[in-house]
């Protein structure tokens, strides 16, 4: 006699994959403060972004309406790995002896192993019906530059990436999976750009940023007609693509018949997490208690230290200025193995729901969090990328702060950690080191911010 199995799975099939997405910034109280040109301090108009960003993109990132329907060519790429499975964490549950229920939303199933492939999609779709030919973009663990790379070459688009040099060292399967879509990769900085070979005279040993890696990117795609720079977080557009998951896991809890009392997802620009999160967000206005929980590394503590405050998006200074939490855009993060978590800003909304109170910010140290995603693929199965091991740690502290109150906890893993491996090796040697960042050089970063001396922290 068979018994039965118990549910771990929840699928929803192609048919049921979103038909638009959630724009939250119409729900955001008291709004979003608007981007602003550098030069006159005035706020951005749209046609000011046309150098980088092709119309669609322009116009959904300063939508005022909460659902922008998905194009069916969008649709159709997403449905070869969407909806993706949301799965309980039975044996984690039971390892750690608490009455929590654990839910994952899994995003390695998609072609490049993470989220980063939803908004990927959508912007190479928007940039081909414009006639755009080629795109330039950073990247920092490369899970955005192989979305980017996998997206381009669905749509017959050329593309540049820049990608942190810390993690192209670190990442060489990560290059290769870049390359095999087609694209090209140089370490950022680089001397292909008068950003990067500024930075190598000055600090020819230096790991590289983001910051760095998205001027380079800025200045190659400002250099070309037929080039346009694609982002991978931050900006409401990227944020809004991302919603997919949150509100497949929505109809996922339909089918389990329960409901989140906790969301905790990792924060480096802010797109999983939001993604994730504010399709909730609705109820949680409307008096649900549930909490939404963002986890940064402590060594790039952008939310749990830096100020929210008008800021350059890279380290050159040529990008807009965006009103969000940030370490100053000269802040040179350690070389962290989880590379995607090593940006000195966050997502205007994500950056207004802290500040509202809506979101919580916490930060954790990375051999912390290796330890909990070794533990989760031990139970689990699946070994999550070094950004998702903040989101398992974390669940894993709310589910055993009080082992005998259950919870339901939802976590999101952006990402498989298998390009990642090397990382991993360097954790079982014991070669990783937990790092805070001295709080004398944040500082002094943060005086470096355009009107410093009228920003107060958070």
């Amino acid at each position: 006699m068979q018994l039965k199995l118990e549910n771990r799975r929840y699928l929803i099939g192609n048919q049921e994959l979103p038909t638009s997405w959630y724009n939250v910034v119409p729900d955001l109280p008291g709004g979003l403060r608007p981007i602003l040109n550098p030069g006159t301090g005035e706020p951005l108009r749209p046609g000011d972004l046309a150098p980088l960003f092709p119309e669609g993109l322009i116009e959904q990132e300063a939508a005022t309406e909460s659902y922008i329907e998905i194009p069916q060519a969008v649709r159709e790429v997403l449905a070869v790995w969407r909806p993706t499975p949301l799965v309980r964490a039975r044996r984690l549950e039971r390892e750690l002896g608490t009455k929590s229920r654990i839910y994952y939303k899994y995003e390695g199933a998609s072609p490049s192993g993470s989220h980063k492939t939803n908004t990927a999609v959508a912007q190479a779709y928007y940039n081909k019906r414009e006639g755009v030919r080629r795109l330039a973009t950073e990247t920092g663990a490369g899970q955005w530059g192989s979305a980017l790379a996998f997206a381009a070459a669905q749509f017959d688009l050329e593309l540049q990436v820049y990608m942190v040099r810390c993690s192209y060292d670190q990442k060489p399967y990560r290059r290769a999976l870049i390359e095999a879509f087609g694209a090209g990769i140089v370490p950022s900085p680089s001397p292909r750009t008068a950003v990067g070979r500024r930075v190598l005279e000055e600090t020819p040993d230096t790991p590289g940023s983001l910051g760095t890696a998205i001027s380079e990117a800025v200045e190659d795609a400002a250099g070309r007609e037929d080039t346009r720079y694609a982002l991978g977080s931050v900006l409401n557009h990227v944020l809004l693509h991302q919603t997919v998951i949150g509100q497949e896991a929505q109809r996922q809890f339909a089918l389990a018949e329960d409901y989140p009392d906790v969301i905790v997802g990792c924060c480096g620009g802010g797109s999983n997490f939001a993604g994730l999160a504010t399709p909730f967000l609705p109820d949680k206005l409307a008096g649900r208690m549930l909490r939404l929980i963002g986890v940064e590394p402590y060594s790039c503590p952008t939310l749990t230290r830096g100020r929210r405050a008008y800021d350059f998006g890279d380290s050159a200074r040529l990008t807009p200025l965006i009103y969000m939490h940030t370490l100053g855009s000269g802040f040179v993060p350690p070389a962290i193995h989880a590379g995607g978590l090593r940006y000195h800003g966050m997502a205007p909304i994500v950056s207004a729901l802290v500040d509202q109170g809506l979101v919580e910010a916490v930060a954790e140290h990375q051999r912390d969090c290796f330890a909990a995603g070794v533990l989760f693929a031990r139970c689990e199965g699946f070994l999550p990328a070094p950004e998702s091991t903040h989101a398992v740690r974390r669940a894993i502290v709310e589910a055993t702060r009080e082992p005998e109150r259950p919870q339901c906890i939802l976590v999101g893993l952006s990402g498989h950690g298998l390009l990642d491996l090397g990382s991993y090796q360097r954790y079982f040697a014991d070669e990783l080191e937990d790092f805070a960042y001295p709080q004398a050089a944040v500082e002094e970063s943060l005086r470096e911010l355009p009107g410093a001396t009228s920003v107060s922290p958070t």
